[in-house]
Order: structure tokens, then C-alpha cells, then sequence
């Protein structure tokens, strides 16, 4: 069986690459595609695998601004030469679950989710552009929406990385999702869990606008409580400007400086209504508790009800909710909170489990994928590395 492993593309290193790392782990001798790759986009652990790369590779500018190509996604994605493979295991958030097969050729995507510019946030994108970017945007989207519900028919099962995103794949795509959530590096978190506990509270993730980094830094500013950003993005500079003597902005961390962060917090902040969040996790499994926005992914990720609570939310993106999130979280959250609860909670999202259902899955629907997958504790050796 010839095994194929498409991600939308590898020019930053995130959740979305952790997934594709570990589909790949899976599939020792799959051959990689994507649209776009740059070398630190690319795992580690896939370096010396086939990497295929779309016509886009080739444009200037691709790579660091791929999100301007948006109508070149469907041509983009039917270039990629995908005949003579059996199975296709995407992960996707882009565009390529329209790949074309073989007839009779297997397609199982993992969709993070639809993509966002194009559906429920399409408004919110288009609002913060240029007038010239907007207009070509408003001009050509439909046309790639279009495109991007039709190809998505191709596909012969969708998994989810959420609840959340199974409701959104439903009702953009009209298909049905399995939930299988993301795994989380759950043992990273050992080295640093006797790090002291500080008196800031933590913010981190990329800076961009749907990240609501501002309410926080608000909130913060109006409880007279430290707060710590680890993280960089086009949004750094506006909200330096909005920051005042008690936030300190960290930059992009490496991962043993972020886990030592999370570590020491007093509690991390989370304001996005995210697909699905892997902070959140990440933190809890360095036992600290999450202060977050109470919709999308975190309903999924933090546990606020009974005795074992990790945490709480806050019901709307302002930051006057936010700052009564943090006090009611200080008067009668914080005095019970066990770090042990967090740690156990996050434990149920390692790598180990994501690895064993998604093989399961998998190899429940192409038995014959059974003879080129590794075992769990194969790949889990080859993504911890």
C-alpha cells in the first residue's frame, strides 16, 4: 500500500505541524506534499523524507505571505501528483482535502478547520484589510468557497480536531466528523513542574487579532495584576503601544522557555475563540490553571465544573469580563485549585492517545494500511525525539 501524508504547509511550527509530524510518525515510508514548505516549518523528524511541493513553491513571496495566493489554492492543490497512492492522509486547515486521487483511492482528512477567511470569519477578515487586498479578496472568495465545499465531497471521511470544528465541518461541508483531539507533548511539562510560582499571570500564542490579546492586557491594567506575553506577530506592535509598566513582552520563546513560563505562572489568560487550543492544554499539564474565553475549543479543553475544576471562563471577549473572570478566580477558584487535577485532565490529550485512535481509525477503514503502519510506541519514540 503507497501512503501519502498531505499538510496545507509548513512555514511555522504549530499544532497543526505536531499533527501532521505524528500522522507521518504513523506512516514511516509515506511520501510528504504540501503546498509550501520552508525549513523551519518543517518538523525535524521529517527531514530526509519525499517532500512534494505545489506550483506555488515557485511563485516569489509564497512562503511568507502564502495567505495572499488564496485564488491560486484550487489549481495549487490539484497540482500535486497524487496518482499511484492508496491512502491519503491529510491534515488540514487550507485547501488541499480537494487533492485529486485515483478512483478507489482512500482520503481520510483531519481537519482542524474549514477555513476560517473563507466561512465564519470572512467578514472579520476582510474587514481588517487594505482597500486593494479587500477588494481582490471580496472579488475571488466565493469563487475559492465554492471550490472548497465541492472538494471537500472528495473526501471519504473527515476526523476533527474538536466538537467545535465537527459542527462547523457540518455545516460548511454537509459531511459528518469523527472527534479525535490533537495531542498534546504531555511529558515536556516534567522538567518543570517544582519551578517556582510567580505572581503574573500568562498569555501566549501568536499575536494576531483574533487572539484578543488587548482584553487581557486591559483587564490586567485595571486589577493592577502582572502579566507576562510569550509570543510575537503582526499585531506586537499595537499592543506594545497599548501596554502599560506591568505587562512585559517576551517574544517567540523556544519550547523549553515556553514550558518554563507556563510553569511559573499564576495562571494562564486565553482569549480566543479557538478551534481548539493546545495552550490551554500545555499549561494545565505544567499544573497551572486557565482563565478563558468560555466558547469554541475551550469549552473542550478546560474543565470548570466539580471539585476537580481546572479552571474557569469568562462570557464574553471585553475585558471588563475577563478582569471578573480573574477575581472570581481568585476568591473562589484559586484557594481549591490542586495541580494535580490540571495535570491528570491534560494527560487525556497526550500524544500517545492521539496516536492510538488515530491508527485505529485509520487501519479500521483500510485494514490493509495496517501492514505499512508503526506501532504507538514506534512513533511515539520518533516524535519525541
Amino acid at each position: 500500500m503507497r501512503v501519502a501524508v498531505v499538510h496545507h504547509w509548513f512555514v511555522t511550527r504549530g499544532g497543526g505541524e505536531r499533527v501532521a509530524e505524528c500522522i507521518a510518525a504513523l506512516f514511516p515510508s509515506a511520501e510528504l506534499f504540501t503546498l509550501v514548505a520552508s525549513p523551519s516549518g518543517l518538523p525535524s523528524t521529517l527531514a530526509g523524507r519525499p517532500l512534494h511541493t505545489s506550483l506555488l513553491q515557485k511563485l516569489p513571496l509564497a512562503r511568507s505571505h502564502h495567505r495572499h495566493f488564496l485564488p491560486f489554492y484550487p489549481s495549487a492543490t490539484e497540482s500535486l501528483d497524487l496518482r499511484g497512492f492508496d491512502l491519503v492522509l491529510s491534515s488540514d486547515s487550507g485547501p488541499v482535502k480537494g487533492v485529486r486521487l485515483d478512483p478507489g483511492a482512500l482520503h481520510i482528512c483531519y481537519c482542524h478547520s474549514p477555513m476560517r477567511y473563507l466561512w465564519d470569519g470572512f467578514e472579520a477578515y476582510r474587514a481588517g484589510m487594505g482597500p486593494l487586498t479587500r477588494a481582490a479578496f471580496t472579488l475571488t472568495a466565493p469563487r475559492v468557497r465554492a471550490w472548497d465545499r465541492e472538494s471537500a465531497q472528495r473526501v471519504s471521511f473527515f476526523l476533527a480536531n474538536s466538537a467545535y470544528v465537527a459542527d462547523r465541518i457540518h455545516r460548511c461541508y454537509g459531511r459528518e466528523a469523527e472527534v479525535i483531539h490533537p495531542p498534546i507533548d504531555f511529558d515536556r511539562a516534567a522538567p518543570f513542574l517544582d519551578e517556582p510560582i510567580g505572581d503574573h499571570y500568562l498569555c501566549a500564542g501568536r499575536l494576531v487579532s483574533y487572539k484578543k490579546t488587548e482584553i487581557l492586557i486591559e483587564a490586567c491594567r485595571r486589577l493592577g495584576r502582572q502579566l507576562r506575553i510569550a509570543g510575537s506577530g503582526p499585531e506586537e506592535a499595537r499592543l506594545r503601544r497599548l501596554a502599560g509598566p506591568d505587562v512585559k513582552f517576551l517574544g517567540g520563546l523556544s519550547n523549553h522557555d515556553l514550558w518554563r513560563e507556563y510553569a511559573r505562572c499564576r495562571a494562564l489568560l486565553f482569549a480566543a475563540d479557538e478551534d481548539f487550543g493546545m495552550v490551554p492544554l500545555e499549561a494545565q499539564a505544567c499544573g497551572r490553571p486557565v482563565i478563558a474565553f468560555g466558547a469554541g475549543g475551550s469549552l473542550e479543553t478546560v474543565r470548570t465544573q466539580g471539585a476537580e475544576s481546572t479552571g474557569t471562563y469568562f462570557a464574553e471577549q471585553s475585558s471588563s469580563s475577563a478582569a471578573d473572570a480573574i477575581t472570581r478566580w481568585e476568591q473562589t477558584g484559586e484557594p481549591s485549585f490542586e495541580p494535580a487535577f490540571a495535570r491528570q485532565w491534560a494527560a487525556g490529550f497526550a500524544t500517545p492517545i492521539f496516536l492510538e485512535r488515530y491508527r485505529n481509525f485509520v487501519c479500521g477503514h483500510a485494514p490493509a494500511a495496517a501492514s505499512a503502519a508503526a506501532s504507538v510506541a514506534e512513533a511515539l519514540a520518533v516524535v519525541s525525539t
